[in-house]
């Protein structure tokens, strides 16, 4: 065979070509085609061209397995799943990994924000399913990986301007170079709308540096620093299906329904601050260490329509060191992968009264410090058995450890408690290398989910509504996850991804009862979720290309459970999943490819147009309320000029084409039925970048 399991041919390119080299995988670099998982990797003019680069939606609705929607809501960041995991998640990123060139965007309780990733500096980014993704640890039902751009060798200045529907303005400033062994990425990035809706204003700021050298001909360090700063992000709320079918552009209101949004300044600010660090040595031609470590900060105050407040000032940072390794075991080629992880997270929390938005004097109601860390080792070995058949085998120890010290006593309840939480998660998969165009693959994993620190924030154990005292009763949901899959590359412009997987899980986290803006969870026995998913792009002439993702899955609740409202019967679906997903596009290029090179060309026009069509989403447990299928058109164009040594480039795109209304997100198990939050009609971008050589 030409090139297997060891082998790395790097061709700049389309995101889902053959040659595409991809490292979440088995934690080391080899092409995406030959990488035994379900993965796929979004490239820099991918990001580039999919919108004003605020949003993860715009490039990785792409991915086949993701879901991922735009709520039109900065304040409770993209709702986003992989097969489902995720799904239940009200506010922030839950049950996915995301990391940042390598370095964790997620808590150790399994919190994270999409908004960390600052996409206008960001190089490409790796989507990993299936049960790979759980040699990651706790939390991860998939992975989420970005990594920053390296610096040219050419130092360049680029710099972009967005404008669009509802006010948007997007700029960004960008320095990217090398002076001898120093290579630096300076990106700084501004972003503010007045927002679809009533009441969804929002202005974002954003620093990610990266700094590379190398102290000697052995070692590469990366430094990066990521600062950003939303001091403004209104909450327009969900609304009920009559509040929807009146007007989606109103605001949602309080639980008595007296008050909007607006009228109660319901809003979040947000500011984090993190600098992080890698170092890899090679000790020779096949062995390698790679050590990280990272400190950061971040504040959350969140005035809720409840005429409350709730604050977040957190502390975090971890270390982690990773051996890889190229040997013989038995005369057979092996990749071996080992290594630790340390995170840690301390977050204050408190929460009082508000009047008008702003919180009233003396009206403390909570007070307490919430823990969360993860000690973990893992291993990992992938060998070459035979000429066609690769094996990879992996274990990772986890343990996770919550703690809350209650500093609030004047109510008479003391909510201090601690929970630990411990699993080991094996790996096996098989791949067949049928050809040098086609592989076939199947994997099997067990991993867990502990509750966030979130969901351990509220208790209903001996009281009908939620209470702030710490859960300790709240297990981790453990997990089953089979796979089988296929890679075919019948040319050298066209790949085909296919696969098939189940998932089953017991002591599925689920909500117990919700009032006020306060939730209190439970587990319910089981889970099962099923579905099967198609990645297929290819280059129909030197001009064209077409691609296009499509995903199906049927999650359910396997048995019957009743929380402290309504019996939930098995067979019921799990919210907040779409029943199937599909994304097209059919692009088109003035000026052809270079060969058999993927790269799409800089100058010259461009124009697209994408399909598509999200299933019927159920809102809760008990599937009585919905929102319908859908199915929406875009357009994109764009012209690249040459100015002088540098290059200009003019976008425009048009987002729902037909102008049809649909929601493009639910809140699930919302506590007074206030599920749905719409997405804009037509709605259109322009933007301009200047790339100058320096």
């Amino acid at each position: 065979m030409a090139c297997t399991l060891f082998c790395v041919a790097h061709v700049p390119g389309h995101a889902q070509t053959l040659e595409g080299v991809v490292v979440t995988a088995t934690r080391a670099e080899q092409r995406s085609f030959d990488a035994p998982a379900a993965i796929e990797s979004v490239d820099r003019d991918t990001i580039q061209n999919a919108g004003p680069q605020v949003n993860l939606s715009e490039s990785l609705k792409r991915v086949p397995g993701l879901t991922i929607l735009n709520r039109q809501n900065y304040a409770q960041d993209l709702q986003v799943s992989i097969r489902g995991f995720g799904a239940r998640a009200a506010f922030g990123i839950r049950g996915i990994r995301l990391l940042i060139d390598g370095i964790p965007a997620t808590t150790p309780d399994g919190q994270g924000q999409g908004s960390s990733i600052s996409l206008t500096s960001t190089d490409r980014i790796e989507v990993l399913r299936g049960p790979l993704a759980l040699m990651y640890g706790n939390s991860s039902g998939g992975v989420i990986q970005a990594f920053t751009r390296d610096a040219p060798d050419i130092p360049e200045f680029n710099a972009q301007v967005y404008s669009g529907s509802f006010d948007m303005r997007r700029t960004d400033w960008q320095y990217a170079g090398r002076v001898g062994d120093y290579g630096l990425v300076a990106d700084y990035s501004t972003f503010d709308t007045d927002g679809y809706r009533d009441n969804s204003k929002t202005e974002r700021k954003q620093f990610n540096g990266k700094l590379s050298f190398n102290p000697n001909d052995q070692t590469r360090v990366h430094m990066v620093f990521n600062q950003f700063d939303m001091p403004l992000a209104q909450d327009p709320l969900g609304l009920t299906a009559r509040q929807l079918a009146a007007n989606p552009q109103q605001a949602g209101t309080n639980s008595a329904g007296t008050r909007t949004a607006a009228q109660l300044r319901v809003r979040k600010i947000t500011s984090q601050n993190q600098l992080g660090a890698s170092l890899t040595h090679t000790l020779d031609a096949d062995r390698s260490f790679t050590a990280r470590a990272y400190y950061g900060t971040r504040d959350n105050l969140q005035y809720q329509a409840s005429n409350n407040w709730v604050g977040l000032n957190r502390d975090y940072y971890g270390a982690g060191l990773q051996y890889n390794a190229q040997t013989n075991l038995a005369g057979k080629p092996v990749m071996l992968v080992a290594g630790y992880e340390f995170d840690y997270s301390k977050e204050r929390r408190q929460s009082g009264a508000a009047s008008g938005g702003e919180k009233t004097t003396g009206s403390l109601t909570r007070d307490e410090d919430n823990r969360a860390q993860n000690s973990d080792f893992f291993v990992q070995a992938t060998t070459l058995a035979s000429e066609n058949f690769s094996v990879i085998t992996g274990l990772r120890s986890s343990t996770v450890r919550f703690s809350n010290d209650d500093y609030y006593l004047t109510d008479g309840q003391n909510g201090s408690g601690s929970a630990t939480y411990r699993a080991t998660s094996p790996v096996l998969g098989v791949t067949f290398h049928a050809s040098d165009k086609l592989n076939i693959y199947a994997n099997y994993g067990k991993g867990f989910e502990t509750p966030t620190l979130a969901e351990v924030a509220y208790t209903n154990v001996g009281v009908p509504a939620p209470a702030a005292r710490f859960n300790p009763g709240l297990r981790a949901s453990k997990i089953q996850h089979y796979e089988l899959g296929a890679k075919w590359s019948p040319g050298v412009q066209s790949r085909l991804d296919f696969n098939l997987f189940q998932i089953d899980s017991t002591d599925e986290i689920v909500v117990s009862t919700s009032s006020s803006g306060s939730t209190a969870y439970k587990n319910a026995p089981g889970t099962r979720r099923r579905g099967a998913e198609l990645s297929a792009s290819a280059w129909l002439s030197a001009h064209i290309s077409a691609m296009l993702s499509a995903s199906w899955i049927d999650a359910q609740f396997s048995q019957a459970y009743a929380n402290n409202l309504v019996r939930v019967a098995a067979g019921n679906k799990l919210p907040g999943i779409p029943q199937n997903f599909l994304f097209s596009e059919l692009l088109w290029s003035s000026q052809p490819t270079r060969g058999d090179s993927k790269q799409r060309p800089v100058l010259g026009s461009r124009a697209g147009i994408e399909l598509m069509r999200a299933g019927k989403i159920y809102a809760n447990d008990t599937n009585t309320e919905s929102a319908p299928a859908y199915t929406a058109l875009n357009a994109k164009v764009s012209h690249g000029w040459s100015v002088g040594r540098g290059n200009l480039t003019a976008y425009a795109r048009i987002d729902n084409l037909t102008d049809k209304r649909y929601v493009g997100s639910v809140i699930v198990n919302q506590a007074v039925s206030q599920f749905y939050e719409p997405a804009p009609g037509r709605n259109w971008t322009l933007g301009l970048r200047l790339v100058v050589p320096l």
